[in-house]
């Protein structure tokens, strides 16, 4: 024994004697986090994006005063930028909010090589970009006519301008005042459009400050080639913010590809190329699900470590239908027929079991379940007739007569035939048949005109697309980020179908000013009511997501406000 420790000592002698050798550290490799985008982004400019895939981004990039608690349910706001909630004084006119000190934003020219600290009056002059009349932000509708004095914008806009709604009385407290009490308007101030951003870079880059998103936010852009591949990199300048005891974001990279074919979407996450996938489309549900009545993963996959999480979406699908076409828009009587008739065609219970595969509900009005205001009461008073009787005489009554070739006329004799955009997808091309089914049953003919969706959002606002069906997730969780949608001052921006009835606006604008009250309840019963009186809209379903994610995705939690999680998310070893 003796000998072996005499041996044992020289050897650590001998290795201590030994030149020294450089000790090369372990390199950690790189968390990423590879997802993907559903569409093409649009442009990253908070008060002009308002498609899903560009608010995904905005919300990473950048920085509201306030967030959604990522766990908290019933969701609940959290400060963001503020060392605190507000402070609500007068009977909820006045908010003043103090900001963190410690809030800067990422490096860019326009800061000629100064880092460059967040301050309260850039908060006032990010607000007043909604009102900037050159910009058109379709997020406006968030603020019109609710701070006090903000008429002088709209009036003469001027970012000089100052109004009482919206001041800053010192570096780091700002306030805002309101014209009358807004039980939802600390909402708005944790959505991506209200966030802030720099005056310098805004000059700097002008028309395109969209394709240089300069923010304050846990990631910073890296690669972008537009509508194809997008990487963002871990912001290590981002205040300190902490999840579970760790410093967010806890990823270093986000790889994101856009993908719009739903196949290749879900084979992307089955091959190990996706972490998640979130909304596994109906017409895949059959490659994952089993048959049986509740979503259950097919048995291969659950021995994988895939993980299937049921998510009741806020979210509505619509057809809507513009309101000042020559041929389908309009408030006579002969108008109101012809849309009436395309609703009554429209048959939800083939689209939920066809197309949705059982993942939805047929919407009654534009409310999802679990949205403040939702009445699990209401049914649509024009409920589908599978005979289309209904449907058929009222055309027939209003002068909308079949010729020899089976489909109708206009009143006037003219031809018939309604346009829909659709959407290039697998799925676009199965709507779209649906659609023609439905329609030519009672006798009406149409065409459809695919495109991208981010090109027919465009045309949508100039007025220039007959009819389209589309979708509406929450920004907030109130049903007034659906009735706002068909609120006459919206047309043109988040009210496609451009509907403006002072009836619907008079009892919008009451509705506004309360909180989830029986008044409330009844003011949206009677919206509901008009909306099918007058048809701007087809209502059609509330999706079930179906989402999926890989075993080695880490603290993955889907939000029902939020868009995306990935500062939280974490890629354990695989």
């Amino acid at each position: 024994m003796w000998k072996r420790v005499v041996v044992a000592g020289w050897a650590l002698v001998g290795m201590l004697c030994a030149p020294a050798q450089a000790q090369v550290p372990e390199r950690v490799p790189e968390k990423v986090l590879h997802a993907f985008l559903s569409t093409g982004e649009t442009g990253l400019d908070p008060a002009v994006a308002s498609d899903i895939a560009s608010l995904s981004l905005l919300e990473n990039l950048f920085d509201p005063l306030l967030r959604y608690d990522y766990l908290a349910r019933p969701v609940q706001l959290q400060p963001n930028t503020l060392t605190a909630m507000p402070e609500v004084t007068d009977q909820g006119l006045t908010y003043t909010f103090h900001l963190r000190q410690d809030v800067y934003f990422t490096p860019d020219p326009a800061f000629k090589g100064q880092r460059r600290q967040v301050t309260a009056q850039d908060y006032v002059y990010s607000l007043k970009r909604l009102y900037d009349p050159v910009l058109k932000s379709p997020w406006l509708f968030l603020l019109d006519g609710k701070l006090a004095g903000d008429a002088a914008l709209k009036q003469q806009f001027s970012y000089e301008r100052e109004i009482a709604g919206l001041q800053a009385p010192d570096r780091f407290t700002l306030r805002i005042r309101l014209t009358a009490p807004d039980p939802n308007f600390l909402f708005y101030l944790a959505t991506p459009a209200t966030a802030v951003v720099a005056r310098e870079v805004m000059q700097a880059y002008g028309a395109q400050a969209g394709n240089h998103p300069v923010g304050t936010g846990p990631f910073v852009m890296g690669q972008w080639k537009h509508s194809d591949r997008i990487t963002l990199l871990a912001n290590r300048q981002f205040r300190p913010v902490s999840y579970q005891g760790r410093r967010v974001p806890l990823l270093d990279r986000i790889d994101l590809r856009i993908v719009e074919e739903y196949q290749s979407r879900v084979l992307g996450f089955l091959n190990g190329e996706f972490d998640f996938l979130e909304q596994l489309p109906e017409s895949m549900k059959d490659m994952v699900l089993t048959a049986d009545a509740q979503p259950t993963l097919q048995p291969a996959l659950a021995a994988r470590g895939i993980v299937l999480s049921p998510f009741p979406v806020l979210q509505t699908y619509y057809m809507w239908m513009n309101m000042e076409d020559p041929l389908i828009g309009g408030y006579s009587k002969d108008k109101l027929a012809l849309r009436r008739a395309i609703a009554m065609s429209y048959n939800s219970a083939e689209d939920v079991a066809l197309l949705k595969k059982g993942l939805a509900v047929a919407a009654q009005t534009p409310l999802p379940p679990n949205v403040r205001g939702y009445d699990p009461a209401y049914r649509s008073p024009v409920p589908y007739d599978p005979a289309l009787a209904l449907a058929q005489a009222l055309l027939e009554r209003y002068g909308y007569r079949k010729g020899a070739d089976g489909f109708r006329t206009q009143p006037d004799g003219k031809p018939l035939t309604l346009v829909m955009h659709s959407e290039a997808s697998t799925v676009g091309r199965l709507r779209d048949e649906l659609w023609r089914k439905n329609l030519n049953a009672i006798g009406l003919r149409v065409q459809f005109k695919s495109d991208k969706k981010t090109e027919i959002i465009k045309a949508s606002r100039l007025g220039s697309v007959m009819m389209f069906e589309t979708n509406w997730v929450a920004d907030f969780p109130d049903g007034d980020n659906f009735y706002q949608l068909l609120y006459g001052a919206n047309r043109g921006r988040a009210n496609y179908a451009r509907f403006n009835l002072p009836a619907y606006n008079q009892r919008y604008e009451e509705s506004r000013q309360l909180g989830d009250t029986p008044r409330r309840t009844a003011l949206y019963r009677d919206l509901a009511d008009i909306l099918h009186a007058y048809t701007p809209w087809v209502l059609l379903t509330h999706p079930v997501s179906a989402d999926l994610q890989q075993p080695w995705l880490l603290h993955y939690r889907r939000h029902p406000v939020e868009l995306t999680n990935w500062r939280y998310l974490d890629i354990a070893p695989h």
